[in-house]
C-alpha cells in the first residue's frame, strides 16, 4: 500500500461513517441505554466514546455489505446478458439445426420414393450424436456430393447447438450463484439498517443533546485538520511558483513533500476534474440511497462514478475496484477531482474539492455533501486516488 497511509493506532479511531449531530446521538444513546439495562447492578457504564464506536460499527459494516451488494449486482447484471445472449444463440442454432435436418429428412422421402435399397440419409437423422455419423463411413461413401454437403451442415448445427446449450447451462448456473451472493449481501444491509431504525425508535432528548455535543467537537477539529492541510497545499503552491520563476525549479527543490515518482496532474486532468466536480456539487443535497447510482439518489461509490462519467472517465462500480483506477499521490498533493478512499478494507469514498474538503453520499438517513476528509479522523483515510 502506499507509504503515506495514516498508521492505525488501536483504540483511537471511530469505526465507521461520522453520522450527523442527530442520528449520532440517537443511535449511540439507545446503544447506552441497551447496555445499561443488561447490565449487572454495580457495573460500569461504556463511556459515549465506545458507544458510538459501535454504533460506527454497524453503519461501516452496512456500507460494506453495500459495496458487496454493488458488486454482485453488477456481476448478475452482465451475467444475465451473456445467459440471454447465449439463449438467443441457442434458439437461432436449433432452427438451423431443425433445416438441416428437413433437408436430410426429403433426402431420404426421395430414396424411399425411388426404392432404393438403403435410404442412406435417413440413417443420419437416428443418430443422436456427431461421433454416431462420422461412424458411418461406409454409408458416406455411397451419398452424392449433394448429399454429403447436407450430412456436414447437419453435423456442424447439432455439434454447435450443443456446445451452445452447454455453454448456456453453465453461465446459468453460475448466474444463480451470482443471484445468491446478492441476495445475502441485499439481506445483511437491509438488516443493519434495521437494526439502526430500531435503536433510533428509542431515543430520548437529553442523550441526543449529550452525544450532538461530542459530534460538534469532532466536527471542529475535523475542520483544523481540514484548513491544516489547505495551508499546506497553499505554500506547496507558492513554492513551485517561486521555483518556476527563478528558472528550472521544481516542486522538490522548493520543499514540497511529494514523491519524485508522483506525475503531477496536467491540464487535462484539471480540465476533467472541473466537469467531475461540477457534477458532484449539482448532486447536493440528494439522498444516500445503499446500491444508488443516481439521478434521485446515490451511495458513495455511484457518486463518484457518476461524478466522472460527466467527465467522460469510465470508473468500475465499487470502491474496491475505484482504488486501483489510478495512480495513489500523498494526502499533502491531493488536487480537486481525486478520490479519497477511507479504512483499511476501503468501504468508503468522497471526491476532493480542494482545501481539505471533499464531497460524498455519508450513508443511509444523510445526503451528499461537502464536508472535511478528516470526518472520521486522519486514520480513517486510506489513500487518495488519481483516477484520469
Amino acid at each position: 500500500m502506499a507509504s503515506h497511509r495514516k498508521s492505525r493506532t488501536p483504540g483511537t479511531r471511530v469505526a465507521g461513517i461520522r453520522t450527523p449531530a442527530l442520528a449520532t446521538a440517537a443511535l449511540t444513546s439507545v446503544a447506552l441505554l441497551s447496555q445499561t439495562a443488561n447490565a449487572s447492578p454495580g457495573e460500569d457504564r461504556p463511556s459515549l466514546e465506545e458507544v458510538e464506536k459501535k454504533v460506527g460499527d454497524l453503519y461501516r459494516q452496512a456500507e460494506s455489505a453495500t459495496e458487496k451488494y454493488n458488486a454482485a449486482k453488477e456481476k448478475t447484471t452482465k451475467q444475465r446478458k451473456r445467459v440471454d445472449t447465449l439463449l438467443d444463440d441457442v434458439a437461432k442454432r436449433t432452427q438451423k439445426l431443425n433445416d438441416a435436418r428437413s433437408e436430410l429428412g426429403s433426402y431420404a422421402a426421395a430414396q424411399y420414393r425411388t426404392g432404393a435399397g438403403m435410404p442412406d440419409t435417413a440413417t443420419f437423422l437416428l443418430a443422436e450424436t456427431p461421433q454416431d455419423i462420422f461412424d458411418q463411413r461406409q454409408v458416406l461413401d455411397r451419398m452424392t456430393g449433394r448429399q454429403k454437403a447436407a450430412v456436414d451442415d447437419y453435423v456442424t448445427q447439432q455439434t454447435e447447438t450443443m456446445k451452445k446449450r452447454q455453454e448456456a447451462t453453465e453461465s446459468l448456473r453460475t448466474l444463480t450463484e451470482t443471484q445468491g451472493n446478492l441476495k445475502t449481501a441485499k439481506a445483511t444491509v437491509q438488516k443493519k439498517l434495521a437494526d439502526a431504525r430500531e435503536l433510533l425508535s428509542k431515543l430520548t432528548a437529553e442523550e441526543k443533546a449529550r452525544l450532538a455535543a461530542i459530534e460538534k467537537r469532532k466536527q471542529e477539529e475535523a475542520a483544523r485538520k481540514a484548513a491544516e492541510l489547505a495551508r499546506q497545499q497553499a505554500e506547496q503552491e507558492q513554492a513551485r511558483e517561486e521555483a518556476a520563476q527563478q528558472g528550472g525549479g521544481t516542486s522538490e527543490d522548493s520543499g514540497s513533500t511529494g514523491s519524485a515518482e508522483t506525475p503531477p496532474a496536467d491540464s487535462s486532468y484539471g480540465t476533467k476534474a472541473e466537469k467531475a466536480l461540477a457534477f458532484a456539487r449539482a448532486q447536493i443535497g440528494k439522498p444516500y440511497v445503499w446500491g444508488a447510482t443516481g439521478p434521485g439518489s446515490y451511495d458513495c461509490s455511484g457518486l463518484t462514478q457518476a461524478a466522472w462519467k460527466a467527465a467522460g472517465v469510465s470508473l468500475p462500480r465499487t470502491t474496491y475496484d475505484q482504488v486501483n483506477a489510478g495512480t495513489t499521490v500523498p494526502v499533502s498533493q491531493a488536487q480537486p477531482g481525486d478520490l479519497v478512499f477511507f479504512y483499511d478494507d476501503v468501504t468508503h469514498v468522497g471526491i476532493y474539492i480542494g482545501n481539505g474538503m471533499m464531497i460524498h453520499a455519508p450513508k443511509p438517513g444523510t445526503y451528499v455533501r461537502e464536508e472535511s476528509i478528516y470526518y472520521d479522523g486522519d486514520s480513517a483515510i486510506h489513500s487518495i486516488v488519481r483516477p484520469a
